[in-house]
């Protein structure tokens, strides 16, 4: 069980929007009588997750229409005002990624129903997706901290963690040789290779961040370098989910069988290697915060050798021994985790101390991989 010294709820909260879901509901009851045409559709009920996601806004609404009812979630770019995560948000691209696989595979995905391009409607571009029925390995509290992951028996964490190895070893079968995914490819000006221009695309937004913040990372800049001294052979590349971790799955209530692959705002085309060790890594960052409280985690979950194991049985492909692909993901999350610090700044929930590292919360961490 946790220990006494375990941050509560109230420590780990992440403001991430000023709009409320009540003001968004109103406008997507307006946007849903234009676009079903139906005038008397109606939109209630509507909430906002608080467990999971740090980027992109979600809301949950019920929503009656032309003699249909159901449960919906829109998908929606953030307010400018707000800090957001990223620089730009493409949530066309997003609504196509998850079309792209619900065809061309059996990796679960929500229903994209709509996608809206205008922004006029809700001053920014959104999606909206049937809602699916599960549960998500929640963020806060952590999963490995508190609550049902934490209560399966050991044979179940397996098994989850397995039948979420399969999910990226779905997502990497797929075809894209008739150049359907062309879309998610980055600016071939960027690289001579997928990996090349990933990497160019994850030191401009550091950049872009850094400019935001007015401070540089120090201990980032050193994984930057250190990726740049031990540049792998490259893999081929595949549809890459992006943040591919078991917090972005949704399982059935009563088995631990993924229902739903959630959150493709990262998706890109990637040696295989990176969502493999994202998997791994998001796992070791909830584990190395939560030592610090004195927390007893689940240290047996997700280990970068079980994976590797299981995703080549599944695939015929051996990613290697991913110290690259975690330093390069620590690092990746690093930048990530500083933008989240600025924007919960902007907030006024955190404050910048005098290391600008502490912002990310695993300076230790990533300067052990670096060291290793």
């Amino acid at each position: 069980m946790p220990d006494e010294r375990a941050p509560d709820t109230d420590d780990m909260v992440v403001v991430k929007t000023s709009r409320s879901p009540e003001e968004l509901a109103d406008r997507l009851g307006v946007w849903l009588a234009e676009i079903t045409g139906d005038p008397s559709a109606t939109v209630t009920d509507a909430s906002s997750p608080d467990a999971n996601g740090m980027s992109s806004e979600s809301v949950f609404f019920n929503a009656s229409f032309n003699d249909e009812s159901g449960s919906f979630v829109a998908r929606l770019a953030p307010a400018d005002d707000d800090v957001p995560i990223f620089a730009e948000y493409d949530l066309d691209k997003q609504a196509r990624v998850i079309g792209l696989v619900a065809d061309r595979s059996d990796v679960p995905v929500p229903t994209v129903r709509w996608n809206e391009p205008d922004p006029s409607h809700l001053d920014v571009p959104f999606f909206v997706m049937e809602k699916v029925d599960g549960r998500v390995p929640p963020d806060i509290l952590p999963y490995p901290m508190d609550g049902w992951v934490r209560d399966l028996t050991d044979t179940e964490r397996r098994a989850l963690q397995d039948k979420s190895v399969a999910v990226l070893a779905g997502i990497h079968s797929i075809d894209i040789s008739d150049g359907s995914a062309a879309f998610l490819q980055a600016d071939a000006t960027l690289g001579a290779t997928p990996l090349e221009r990933h990497f160019a695309q994850e030191k401009a937004f550091y950049e872009w961040m850094v400019d935001s913040a007015g401070r540089r990372f120090p201990t980032i800049e050193r994984a930057h370098a250190w990726i740049e001294t031990n540049w792998p052979d490259e893999q081929p590349s595949a549809i890459s989910w992006g943040d591919a971790r078991i917090g972005n799955i949704m399982y059935a209530h009563d088995s631990t069988d993924p229902v739903s692959v959630l959150d493709w705002e990262m998706a890109t085309i990637a040696p295989p290697g990176l969502d493999v060790a994202w998997m791994c890594f998001l796992h070791r960052f909830f584990e190395f915060v939560l030592h610090k409280y004195g927390v007893d985690t689940l240290p047996e979950m997700l280990r970068p050798e079980d994976v590797r194991e299981t995703y080549g049985a599944l695939t015929g492909v051996d990613v290697g021994d991913l110290r690259f692909e975690l330093v390069y993901t620590a690092a990746r999350h690093a930048s990530i985790m500083a933008r989240v610090h600025a924007r919960s700044v902007h907030f006024g929930t955190e404050e910048w101390t005098d290391d600008p590292d502490d912002a990310f919360r695993f300076k230790e961490l990533l300067t052990e991989m670096l060291a290793d």
